[in-house]
């Protein structure tokens, strides 16, 4: 439906909308357990073709967060054929967190072995450069948690890793790779700002996201 911005506070949303970008939210995030109580106390209909990968997907990505890289990068290739050979960077982000993690358990040695076999091809490639160093660089530090390149040890690098892992295999699949959630706060933070703008002269506050969520 389209609508000029200053029309925007007529629409009428209705229930089933917000179900439905709720819904989205949580299957995108592999909440299956919710997925399931919230589809039938609204009484919206299970999407099947969705929970079918949600496991699969589930399991991928707390294999990736609890360090097991190695079979997140298995059960990747089982669930989504080729993604990880046409998606280099992912497949370099995934094989970091097993390097990580064996600096991280003080397996130099065998970090290092690693790094020499499957990162290094990488290097090949003027964007991976980089990057390499910095990770070559935590084998220099007896306290890596403790070095410049602290965050690449962080929950948060991974959670990164694995969010780019979930769009990639959504996306490989025709699914939508982002929430309807994440679009509509998408489209309400442009619109904001171009109301914003048309109304400077009224004195209108600058739209701040952070203040709209809290609002």
């Amino acid at each position: 439906m389209d609508v000029d911005p200053p029309n925007y506070d007529n629409v009428t949303i209705n229930d089933s909308d917000v179900h439905s970008i709720v819904l989205s939210y949580l299957v995108h995030n592999c909440y299956r357990e919710t997925v399931e109580s919230f589809a039938a106390g609204t009484g919206m209909n299970q999407p099947a073709d969705y929970l079918e990968d949600i496991e699969k997907r589930k399991k991928i990505f707390q294999c990736a967060l609890e360090g097991n890289a190695l079979k997140a990068i298995e059960l990747t290739e089982q669930l989504a054929p080729d993604l990880l050979e046409s998606n280099k960077d992912l497949h370099f982000d995934l094989l970091s967190l097993h390097f990580v993690e064996l600096v991280r358990s003080k397996k130099c040695n065998e970090a290092l072995e690693f790094a020499q076999t499957k990162l290094t091809p990488f290097g090949k490639v003027q964007k991976y450069v980089e990057k390499l160093e910095d990770f070559m660089a935590l084998l220099a530090y007896e306290e890596p948690e403790k070095s410049p390149m602290f965050h690449l040890l962080s929950l948060e690098h991974r959670q990164q890793v694995v969010d780019s892992l979930n769009r990639a295999i959504l996306a490989q699949a025709k699914l939508p790779s982002h929430t309807a959630m994440e679009r509509l706060i998408q489209q309400t933070t442009v619109v904001r700002q171009l109301l914003n703008q048309d109304h400077a002269k009224d004195g209108h506050p600058p739209f701040a996201l952070k203040d709209f969520l809290n609002g």
